[in-house]
């Protein structure tokens, strides 16, 4: 009796709590929205493109005419800047003693030149009158002597040599005057010209060390080339700053008053791309939220594609045409941003 009832019973049982247990583990379907729609075709015909928000200068990478120590940074991520107005500075230590060693020389030279431009001194006018007052006393005596000896009338009381001697002798004299007087003209006359040239261009030169040397100076003051904002800063107090193209720019900044956006046009999709063309944008995370854009210009050059959206079915091997359209004013938007574009096409 047991066996006839007991088996069919315990069947239905354990039946109807598989399907209870079934039913209890199926996971229910709901028909969820999702956080944000999908962006809507805003043309008829339009061309899809993943547009990327930047300055309207474009993004600017500072670099460094040459390499060196970051001993001070006067800026942050953020702040708004001046053309010209100092963003971060580099160990000049070497510049500056070299530069004072310069401007030294410069003083040096100054001197020699002031020196030979004032030449003579009122000083060394009596010396040398009086070396022409000594010549011409002597060579009056040596004249007198000279008489003397020619006014004897017996010529056999005199040797002819002690004759020769004394008209030599005045001869000596009057040559002695005549450089005396010589020394004095040239010494009335000043500094040679040639001479104060010489000088001059080597005042020119000392100049133009020193000059060189705060040029140097300078390129160690790390400006900002635009007025603008700073938008990434990777440079760090005490870390050593490389020149030249890097992977990843001190600073970037831009003028950030306006902003564009760049649009990566499949080259599919260039041939039916026309310019001039109408175009919106949609927010990333809000596609709601639209901006009317405006065309800027198109870069008619396809390269392969950069700017990429981080979607694991993106392609990466693409080449796209990039085309530039400027944002309304009151866009709140950030450069680096990603939008998604409908543009106008044939």
């Amino acid at each position: 009796m047991l066996l006839k009832y007991g088996m069919p019973v315990l069947a239905v049982i354990t039946l109807t709590l598989s399907i209870l247990s079934v039913r209890r583990m199926t996971p229910a379907v709901v028909q969820a929205q999702p956080p944000s729609p999908p962006p809507t075709a805003a043309f008829a015909n339009q061309v899809g493109a993943v547009g990327l928000v930047e300055p309207a200068t474009e993004n600017i990478g500072v670099s460094l005419p040459v390499s060196g120590l970051v001993t001070r940074i006067a800026v942050q991520a953020g702040d708004t800047v001046r053309r010209g107005q100092l963003l971060f500075s580099l160990d000049d230590r070497d510049l500056r003693a070299e530069l004072a060693l310069r401007e030294t020389n410069v003083s040096l030279v100054k001197a020699k030149l002031s020196k030979l431009e004032a030449s003579p001194r009122p000083e060394e006018i009596p010396p040398a009158q009086s070396r022409i007052d000594e010549a011409q006393a002597l060579l009056e005596d040596a004249r007198v002597q000279l008489r003397s000896m020619e006014a004897v009338k017996d010529q056999r009381a005199i040797r002819q040599e002690d004759l020769l001697r004394r008209r030599r002798a005045v001869e000596s004299a009057q040559a002695r005057v005549d450089q005396a007087e010589a020394n004095m003209r040239l010494l009335k006359a000043g500094t040679w010209k040639p001479d104060l040239e010489v000088a001059r261009a080597e005042l020119r030169q000392a100049q133009a060390q020193v000059q060189r040397v705060q040029t140097d100076l300078t390129r160690l003051q790390v400006t900002a080339p635009i007025d603008g904002k700073i938008l990434q800063l990777k440079v760090r107090l005490g870390e050593y700053a490389q020149s030249g193209i890097l992977a990843q720019p001190l600073i970037l900044m831009g003028q950030v008053d306006q902003l564009h956006i760049r649009a990566d046009i499949d080259e599919k999709d260039a041939w039916r791309f026309k310019p001039g063309a109408s175009a919106s944008g949609a927010v990333r995370g809000n596609a709601t939220l639209k901006y009317p854009l405006q065309f800027v210009r198109v870069e008619p050059y396809v390269i392969p594609k950069r700017n990429l959206t981080g979607d694991s079915t993106e392609r990466v091997d693409t080449r796209v045409l990039q085309v530039i359209y400027k944002l309304p004013k009151e866009a709140s938007l950030y450069p680096g941003q990603q939008m998604d574009l409908s543009i106008g096409a044939q």
